[in-house]
């Protein structure tokens, strides 16, 4: 008889998981609470209009793909994408703009020419971006940090030997501020902390690694959204005979001894041979393992920010606009020092602005576009979220008004709002946090929570709580190290099931 895997959420992660134990043999079940797939990666209609609801960006599709070729099947099958020749519109006060364009050689000659910086300087910044990123993609991304054997390898050693190389023991921004005179550029470099919820004031210098991930591998669209990608995890997962239980939230996770045994749902029990918790690790102990001594050093660390996302249906097209937009705020630092320390709005945020519309037509009527309009956000303390919000919006329009010359309020004929309240009720992430704990100290890739239980065999956990972080990448690879960890019944079907 095949041994059981319970699979806790239908994330990215919960979806990659599931695939990737059904092909080592195992009979797969997720379990969600929502009544649909896909976790933070879902998508809302209305009025002719439509919005991805979540993550908007787009990076390494090859992980995506691995999935399907996991049973030689051809990826494009079950979703599409195109890549784009340009990652992002950047906007400033002083009215400089920049269309950052995807291919690095146009980059850096566009960004040289913009914000008159010598091209060496950027061609060396991205040198170093990508050192980081190879010196440090296998231990930190590839593999479990919380497994000896992970360190004892000469890969691992020539890495530690190079770490000086990594400025770790600097924040992002001083890292930029000693790359580049251009105090925009700084900014436009900046905000790849937000990649990972941090502020690039107190994230490591290490971070600068992520443009390269960008630039190195491109930028992609998928065909009909993102949620595309999502529906064609689902629709594999369902030919490959993973069961999904919709509308059925896990209520505790039971155990005997040092083993994990069985789940609570709101409809009964049911016993497995091994678990996955897809729900964040916080949510995951309070709510499941709630008499099991809980990691509190683990728990208690600073969470990532979280997002205000305003879905507008906007009833006239932009063709200064794109794919995906950045209106900087004047006090970048300030900003995030009332995010982080003041669990507040700055009243001049940064706003990104999602326009999926502009790739694929259908998501908003003729003439107009579909604007996914997000500032990062505080977590859920308890404040007043009613102020918060009208204020929030009300520096939004004011911005956008001063900067695109318009009068958005006469323009907004929809209106969707997601806020950090519900993202935590809709996904169960603690306080909100779009992924899970900050990176805002150089300790914080070890500090994470590992893909396995060290208290409970058989539990395992992925998603963007736990190693190696947030963001569809990471999550993707999170479940291939929660795959990694455990046996491959095809080839070994005596093995027991343990760390």
């Amino acid at each position: 008889m095949a041994k059981t895997a319970l699979i806790i959420g239908s994330g990215i992660a919960g979806l990659a998981v599931a695939l990737r134990l059904r092909k080592k043999g195992y009979t797969v079940t997720i379990y969600e609470a929502n009544n649909y797939i896909g976790g933070k990666m879902h998508e809302v209609k209305k009025l002719g209009y439509r919005w991805d609801l979540g993550p908007s960006l787009f990076t390494m599709p090859h992980l995506v793909d691995e999935l399907f070729e996991l049973f030689n099947l051809d990826a494009r099958a079950y979703y599409d994408f195109k890549k784009l020749d340009k990652i992002c519109n950047y906007f400033w006060e002083d009215g400089t703009r920049f269309t950052a364009p995807a291919d690095k050689t146009e980059f850096i000659h566009q960004a040289s020419k913009v914000f008159k910086e010598p091209s060496k300087r950027l061609v060396n910044y991205l040198k170093k971006s990508k050192k980081k990123y190879d010196l440090t993609a296998s231990i930190f991304l590839e593999k479990s940090l919380h497994k000896m054997k992970t360190f004892f390898s000469f890969q691992t050693l020539g890495s530690l030997l190079q770490s000086f190389q990594l400025d770790i023991n600097t924040s992002l921004h001083s890292f930029n501020r000693k790359s580049f005179s251009n105090p925009h550029l700084v900014q436009l470099f900046n905000r790849y902390a937000t990649y990972n919820g941090s502020s690039p004031y107190k994230t490591p210098g290490i971070m600068s690694m992520i443009p390269h991930l960008e630039m190195h591998y491109g930028t992609f669209f998928p065909k009909g959204g993102m949620v595309q990608i999502v529906k064609g995890l689902h629709r594999l997962a369902e030919e490959q005979g993973v069961e999904f239980k919709l509308s059925e939230p896990v209520v505790e996770i039971n155990y005997q001894g040092s083993k994990a045994t069985s789940i609570y749902t709101n409809k009964g029990a049911y016993e497995a041979d091994l678990i996955v918790s897809n729900m964040d690790i916080f949510s995951t102990y309070k709510s499941l393992l709630n008499e099991l001594p809980h990691p509190e050093k683990i728990l208690a660390q600073e969470r990532s920010s979280s997002a205000l996302i305003f879905y507008w249906g906007v009833k006239k097209s932009f063709p200064e606009l794109d794919l995906h937009n950045i209106f900087f705020s004047e006090d970048y630092e300030g900003e995030f020092k009332a995010i982080f320390e003041e669990n507040n709005f700055s009243n001049d945020p940064t706003i990104y602005i999602n326009i999926s519309s502009k790739e694929n037509p259908a998501d908003a009527p003729q003439g107009c576009e579909n604007w996914f309009v997000m500032v990062n956000a505080p977590g859920n303390f308890d404040q007043d979220w009613e102020e918060l919000k009208n204020r929030a919006k009300s520096n939004i329009i004011k911005k956008l008004n001063r900067q695109l010359n318009i009068n958005l309020e006469n323009l907004i004929e929809v209106e969707e709002i997601l806020d950090p309240i519900k993202i935590e009720v809709n996904t169960k992430s603690h306080r909100g946090s779009l992924y899970g704990t900050s990176s805002n100290s150089k300790f914080s890739a070890f500090l994470r929570h590992p893909n396995f239980s060290k208290q409970l065999k058989n539990l395992y956990f992925c998603g963007g709580s736990v190693h190696p972080g947030g963001g569809i990448p990471l999550c993707l690879s999170s479940a291939k190290i929660v795959s990694d960890l455990i046996p491959d019944l095809t080839n070994e079907p005596t093995l027991s099931l343990s760390h």
